[in-house]
């Protein structure tokens, strides 16, 4: 089998060496650059071209982020963030640099002798193998993006049945997640009268870090969940690193240690779940983009309870492997664009008021 070709970029002599040793390892990845800037990067990216690329964001010159959005812009190819889980400005760039096209975080290394190295060596060697595998497009500016792909497909009719109105609303999402959600949630209004729970994949160190990019570029108040914690109407609750969220009765959201499931915890699988036994037919599932199955079993659930369900459509999905499990199961009542899931919840909630 043909090895992935990774270029290294980052600035730190010691931390590149340290990334070249955890990639050399591993015998599916193959080193093709390791260069120290963002301005390397652009000059190596086209004649190494590379499957995949480790990307720090503090960097001399033109930053992680600029580097990213260039190269998204000139010639797509996937990113991998690697940055430092404890500093919060660098999170900031970080999850901006999804925005912009990068399609995953994961934590820097410190040091082979640290407690959790090889936990961390094993998630960066295995998200540039994964992330290597996810079709990239061309980005342009904001809103644009997405274009020329909406524009030659077909997309489900929407179904809106009659019966309970909606008291709960759950997103999941994975891979590309973040700019995801920011945008359908970033599309509700502030009084918006529903507590809205979220599920993204992410390493637990960044859980926090997410969390509050989220309520900086969204109006509703984000916050990580809390046990016991009573779900709040125009508030989002994101489920916090390595456990899973549910809605108990009562609106009381439960934070638990339970087994992963579908590899996941949390899953959006075991919250949607818990929103089908609670909520029934006044639950509002959303599956976005990602890799894997997770969601679509518990979406399945929520169908079944007679809840409405959405998927996000492939043509603006990073990834289009949950949602499309969801649609493999029958679990989606609608199969949408990002750009049109925040309206249609809306008519949801607001039977009349929209369009």
């Amino acid at each position: 089998m043909t090895p992935v070709r990774v270029m290294l970029v980052e600035d730190s002599l010691v931390v590149r060496e340290l990334l070249r040793h955890i990639v050399s390892r591993d015998p599916r990845l193959e080193i093709v650059a390791a260069v120290a800037s963002g301005e390397e990067a652009l000059d190596k990216l086209r004649t190494v071209r590379p499957d995949v690329i480790s990307m720090d964001i503090r960097l001399p010159g033109i930053d992680g982020l600029e580097t990213t959005r260039r190269i998204m812009a000139e010639q797509p190819t996937p990113i991998v963030v690697v940055a430092d889980s404890v500093e919060d400005s660098s999170l900031r760039i970080s999850m901006n640099a999804l925005r912009v096209g990068a399609l995953s975080v994961v934590e820097k290394p410190v040091a082979t002798t640290h407690a959790g190295y090889e936990a961390v060596a094993g998630e960066i060697c295995t998200q540039l193998r994964i992330m290597a595998q996810v079709p990239v497009i061309r980005r342009r500016p904001i809103g644009t993006e997405w274009a020329g792909r909406t524009a030659s497909v077909a997309h489900a009719t929407p179904v809106e049945l009659p019966g309970q109105a909606p008291s709960l609303l759950g997103i999941g999402a994975s891979t590309g997640g973040p700019p995801a959600l920011a945008r359908v949630i970033g599309a509700l209004p502030k009084d918006f009268p529903l507590p809205v729970l979220v599920v993204q994949h992410m390493g637990p160190a960044f859980m926090d870090g997410f969390a509050s990019w989220l309520d900086s570029v969204v109006t509703l108040p984000v916050g990580l969940a809390r046990d016991g914690e009573r779900a709040e109407p125009g508030r989002v609750y994101v489920a916090p690193g390595d456990r899973h969220l549910e809605i108990g009765s009562g609106r009381v959201l439960r934070v638990i240690d339970a087994a992963p499931v579908s590899g996941q915890r949390p899953a959006a699988t075991v919250l949607f779940r818990s929103m089908a036994r609670q909520a029934g037919a006044a639950g509002i599932g959303v599956l976005l983009t990602g890799m894997g199955e997770d969601g679509a079993a518990g979406l399945a659930d929520m169908h079944r309870a007679g809840a409405q369900t959405v998927a996000e459509h492939e043509s603006t999905a990073v990834v289009y492997g949950m949602p499309a499990a969801a649609v493999r199961l029958g679990a989606a009542r609608s199969v949408l664009p990002l750009d049109q899931i925040a309206d249609h919840v809306l008519r949801l909630v607001e039977p009349g008021a929209r369009p």
